[in-house]
């Protein structure tokens, strides 16, 4: 298809086709640029901050354990106090229940410190330890129920195990007793049963001796380990940056 020709006015010359203009891209706004972030941009924390200092895990594992220890000892050298010490000094004696004629108050296995009681504070309710025959070492413990006077005035006791339902059958003479129970620690008696005589108190004072001078040990490298950290300048820790290069 032809395109028509274009006619002009005689004396009228015709005008050249405009020159287009370039065309020019508008700027974008300088507030309004959208920046997105590429990997230098990303903040990094600092590699150290979840570390914990070299020292710290075993200033810890070191506190715990000296904590374990000294509660160790303390435990050794109270049942050493109770079941050796304060029965020596006081005259009393350490023995170990061996039946449950006593139960709930005194089950087996429960180790007892006898003290030597006077005839006059031997009442009803006290628990009393006593030979089951005159000059024999089996003993018996069993609770005062009744105290009677005989007819030169000289007292007997009734007694009766808690557990039991009936009374003993003989009423215990003073020259039977040993005394009353001064004090009773569950389940320590069972140990006792195996250290006996020279035995328990070689075993005990090992332990107690061990548990000391490991005691010992653990305070003093405690000391050293704090003054070398005194000793030791601080490191200075880098700056931190908010981009790695």
């Amino acid at each position: 298809m032809t395109e028509p020709d274009v006619q002009t006015e005689p004396g009228v010359e015709a005008e050249p086709d405009a020159p287009t203009a370039p065309l020019i891209q508008a700027e974008p706004d300088a507030q309004s640029e959208t920046h997105l972030p590429d990997d230098s941009d990303t903040l990094t924390a600092p590699r150290d901050a979840a570390v914990p200092p070299p020292g710290s895990l075993r200033a810890a594992l070191h506190a715990i354990s000296t904590g374990v220890m000294a509660a160790l000892l303390v435990l050794s050298l109270g049942i050493g106090l109770v079941a050796i010490v304060v029965p020596a000094v006081t005259g009393s004696v350490a023995l170990t229940v061996q039946t449950s004629s006593m139960e709930p108050a005194l089950p087996p296995g429960t180790l007892i410190v006898v003290r030597p009681t006077e005839l006059p504070d031997l009442v009803p309710g006290k628990v009393l330890t006593y030979q089951l025959k005159s000059g024999e070492p089996t003993l018996v413990t069993h609770r005062i129920t009744q105290r009677m006077l005989r007819a030169d005035g000289s007292p007997v006791f009734i007694t009766k195990g808690d557990a039991n339902a009936q009374p003993d059958l003989v009423p215990v003479q003073p020259v039977q007793v040993r005394g009353t129970v001064w004090y009773a620690i569950p389940y320590l008696g069972w140990v006792a049963t195996l250290l006996t005589g020279e035995t328990r108190t070689i075993v005990v004072s090992g332990l107690v001796g061990g548990l000391l001078l490991y005691a010992t040990w653990m305070f003093l490298s405690a000391a050293r380990d704090r003054f070398a950290e005194r000793r030791t300048p601080a490191t200075p820790r880098a700056p931190m940056n908010d981009a790695d290069g």
